[in-house]
């Protein structure tokens, strides 16, 4: 029997590469970014993990912005990181 392929995605956090169901999806379209629990939203998307470290690594970095290709602006980015926090995993 063939085993089904995983697919992976890397963590714009961490920049670990981990399966894509362990990641949080955020979209970017047309200077909007969204957090896509789908995984079929329109546009670029990047992967979080979903905890804190990450989300910060990612903004430090300013790694979601440059990854959708687009300016995002602070108040874009303290939503995202508000929405981020209800998908947290808790060790």
């Amino acid at each position: 029997m063939k085993t089904k392929k995983i697919p992976m995605r890397r963590c714009v956090g961490c920049m670990e590469s981990k399966p894509k169901n362990q990641l949080i999806r955020i979209a970017g379209f047309e200077g909007e970014v969204s957090i896509d629990l789908t995984g079929k939203a329109k546009g670029r998307g990047v992967y979080l993990c979903p905890d804190t470290e990450c989300f910060e690594k990612a903004q430090k970095k300013r790694a979601i912005g440059r990854n959708l290709e687009m300016e995002l602006k602070t108040e874009q980015i303290e939503k995202l990181f508000e929405e981020l926090k209800k998908y947290e995993k808790k060790d």
